[in-house]
């Protein structure tokens, strides 16, 4: 909502409307430039005019951020202008409260014309269009502008595709962009694009028309994947600099990057660390691939802010810095620990009972990408440009605490066996090291790769106050038991079933012995067939 707290954007947006209203219908296709110089002087009365027109900073923080804008989009269609800088940042029914700010500032029938107008163009909830003869005094258009876009990379994903449906919800325009297609329905509002990060030329096209990307597709979490160097920094770190040069030819003003507490975190315990407290972890220094290479992307995106964008423009961005994700149907950490529990794999623990970490559920951070966005425009001041915000539920927790409702759905017992952490660290180091010898012949996937076992057996937290103060996270409560218990509803199959497969395993089981015994007999010369026909 529009308040006198902040009437100046109603004064900026009252002097981009007065020449259209005077010019009683004419197109208002006139640049920018000639009527920003009124508007600047008028945040900024004493501004000299000679200024205006250099091409340098000024200063004055209003010029500065005016200039910025209006180059960019004054010289384009008002409505559309004022749907970009606008409509989609209140979220409200704006010409309701528009008109009563901007009244003071306009005619009469200047501003209704004016809430009419606006009401039109940036509503998200249907507002009644202007009458006809007032769209034929003033030349006002009945066809609504674009909706705002955005685009999320690795929208196939779990994080990626929950961010999607839930912009899509709020009735934003969204383009999913993955390698490999989500595996849940489509909602409306959303599409799919199937290309790599790593094409240039396929970004491009994506890219059209978005407003703000989250740059969510990353590869090397966990398992396997930790080892696959290559992939890992073509994907984490040169797909990381397309999507920022991508979105400098394509004027993508917002970019939000999903990145990890992994880039500070490096196997020393951190207790409750902040963002300017906990620098990132030496890059020579990581123990994975995964989390050097997100170190790197989250520099990389942190320094991109600020960017001139082709054409007039600038480029903000900002990254969060979530621990582990879990939630309903989370494809990674919850399967993978449930089967290593099936196949009895996690009969020992091992680490400090006092050990703490943080997890975040998927809500949660889908929260907290959308907050973001939103704290990147000039609604909000741009507090979040070039900044990087911790993510969490906001509590710590013991590893093999946090699991029990996994085990106990299960139906097995929790681990009581306390191995040594040293121990434990060797032996993933061989699991790593067998796994990279014997890949050119069979693949064994390690059971826990040492950052893993580090993860779990060092304490690391962080806060999340600047989260709250900046962007307004506000974490809702989740229960890990009841991700647990969708996982276990949607994996436990029905008994006949079971009973089906189990007798169908058994019969060629029994085949397959019957036959080997049948060869064995038939090479040690016994021939039983044989004989059993001579005996018929």
């Amino acid at each position: 909502m529009i308040t006198r707290s902040n009437s100046s954007l109603a004064k900026i947006a009252c002097s981009f409307v007065q020449p259209l209203c005077t010019m009683q219908g004419i197109a208002w296709d006139t640049e920018g430039r000639q009527y920003s110089r009124c508007i600047y002087t008028m945040v900024q009365p004493d501004a000299q005019e000679q200024d205006h027109y250099l091409d340098r900073e000024l200063g004055l923080d209003p010029g500065k951020e005016l200039r910025q804008y209006l180059d960019q989009y004054l010289s384009q269609d008002l409505g559309y202008y004022l749907s970009q800088e606008l409509g989609h940042y209140l979220n409200q029914e704006l010409g309701q409260y528009l008109s009563q700010e901007l009244g003071q500032y306009l005619s009469q029938e200047s501003g209704q014309y004016l809430s009419q107008e606006l009401g039109q163009y940036l509503s998200y909830e249907s507002v009644a269009t202007p009458e006809p003869a007032l769209q034929q005094k003033t030349g006002a258009k009945s066809t609504q502008a674009p909706r705002q876009k955005v685009l999320v990379t690795g929208g196939g994903g779990y994080l990626g595709f929950s961010l999607g449906s839930s912009l899509a919800k709020r009735g934003t325009s969204v383009v999913l962009l993955d390698l490999r297609r989500p595996q849940w329905p489509l909602p409306p509002g959303t599409e799919f694009v199937q290309a790599d990060v790593r094409d240039e030329e396929a970004l491009y096209q994506a890219f059209q028309g978005v407003d703000c990307v989250f740059h969510v597709a990353s590869y090397g979490m966990s398992g396997t994947e930790k080892l696959q160097k290559q992939q890992i920094e073509s994907i984490n770190v040169g797909g990381t600099r397309l999507v920022i040069n991508v979105c400098v030819r394509r004027r993508v003003p917002r970019l939000v990057y999903t990145s990890t507490v992994n880039v500070t975190f490096g196997g020393k315990p951190i207790e409750q660390g902040n963002e300017d407290s906990v620098p990132y972890f030496p890059l020579d220094k990581h123990m994975d691939h995964y989390s050097r290479t997100k170190a790197i992307a989250d520099q990389l995106t942190l320094m991109a802010n600020g960017t001139p964008l082709l054409g007039g423009g600038t480029l903000r961005t900002c990254v969060l810095r979530p621990p582990g994700i879990y939630g309903p149907e989370e494809q990674r950490h919850l399967p993978r620990v449930a089967s290593h529990i099936k196949k009895r794999l996690f009969m020992f623990r091992f680490g400090d009972h006092r050990t703490r970490m943080n997890w975040v559920h998927v809500q949660n951070l889908v929260q907290a990408h959308m907050l973001a966005a939103e704290a990147l425009t000039m609604a909000k001041g741009y507090v979040a440009s070039g900044q990087a915000y911790y993510i969490n539920d906001g509590e710590s927790v013991n590893l093999f605490e946090w699991m029990a409702p996994l085990f106990e759905k299960l139906g097995y017992s929790q681990p009581w066996i306390q191995v040594p952490t040293s121990c434990v660290y060797l032996a993933a180091a061989v699991m790593e090291y067998l796994h990279l010898a014997l890949r050119p012949i069979c693949i064994i996937p390690p059971l826990l790769t040492r950052s893993e076992v580090l993860s779990v057996a060092v304490t690391h937290t962080f806060q999340i106050a600047k989260a709250r103060a900046q962007l307004g996270y506000a974490p809702d409560k989740f229960s890990f038991a009841d991700a647990v218990e969708r996982y276990v509803q949607a994996t436990t199959p029905q008994r006949r079933g079971f009973t089906m497969l189990t007798l169908l395993r058994l019969l060629l089981l029994l085949l397959l012995l019957l036959s080997l015994l049948g060869l064995a007999l038939h090479f040690l010369g016994l021939q039983p067939l044989q004989g059993a026909v001579q005996l018929l």
